[in-house]
């Protein structure tokens, strides 16, 4: 009896925590927060399962309920995804000082976080003019090179979803700034495979951007530097690099 109770029993530990992961996944595709019915209209779920589970979850520090009852991530859950994100910046690391080699301009990844980019990892040019983004910086989707690779790679329900939210502001003449434009931009991003930041965050400077396929969260990386200097030749190099970088970055994580 004793033998037969031990699968038994790890194989229901096993799936308690699928079905818990599977809720913070849930709460983090809702925006951040979301009503127990929501949940459940989500999940094959039992009603009393989810509400177990997220009272656990509370407990924990891993979800909390705000006053009108929703629930979403909690506290906790910062320090686990900031340790995610310096290893997955560490990773890239290499793939980064390749395109650096390779190009001579500064080359970055970042990460969709909540409805912010977050850059996770840089390697700066060499050149003493040159583009520098500080780890750990956010920023908005609309205007940055990443962003916009991003967010070609989700629903256009999706991206209005986010830029209602994050709001649209123009730092430069050249910055998008109405939902329209952008789905427009982002259709020629996805026929076109790469995306381009020309000069919509920062007068003076151009960036190459495409996204990481595949990647556990969205995720994309950019070269960028003064437009001097990263122009159309440049970018002709630039995207079959950018792509190839890409792709070992996704053959990393997986190893």
């Amino acid at each position: 009896m004793a033998e037969s109770k031990t699968p038994k029993s790890a194989g229901s530990g096993v799936q308690s925590v699928e079905r818990v992961f599977e809720l913070l996944e849930l709460v983090t595709d809702a925006g951040g927060d979301v009503t127990l019915s929501e949940l459940a209209a989500s999940t094959d779920l039992p009603l009393p399962t989810i509400h177990r589970l997220l009272r656990t979850l509370v407990t924990l520090g891993y979800a909390r309920q705000l006053p009108n009852r929703r629930y979403a991530l909690g506290p906790r859950l910062i320090r686990i995804g900031e340790g995610a994100q310096r290893q997955f910046g560490a990773l890239a690391r290499p793939q980064l000082k390749g395109l650096v080699d390779a190009l001579g301009e500064s080359a970055n990844m970042a990460v969709l976080d909540g409805d912010m980019v977050v850059y996770v990892a840089q390697v700066p040019s060499l050149h003493s003019m040159r583009m520098f983004t500080e780890v750990g910086r956010r920023a908005h989707l609309h205007d940055t090179g990443v962003g916009k690779a991003i967010l070609a790679q989700l629903p256009d329900e999706t991206v209005r979803g986010i830029v209602s939210r994050a709001g649209m502001p123009t730092p430069t003449e050249h910055s998008i700034g109405t939902v329209d434009a952008l789905l427009a931009e982002l259709e020629v991003i996805r026929e076109r495979g790469y995306a381009i930041d020309d000069q919509e965050q920062e007068i003076g400077v151009r960036c190459f951007s495409m996204a990481v396929p595949d990647a556990p969260t969205p995720t994309a990386v950019s070269v960028s530097g003064p437009i001097s200097r990263v122009d159309e030749a440049f970018g002709a190099r630039a995207v079959p690099l950018l792509r190839r970088a890409a792709e070992a970055i996704v053959g990393d994580l997986a190893d």
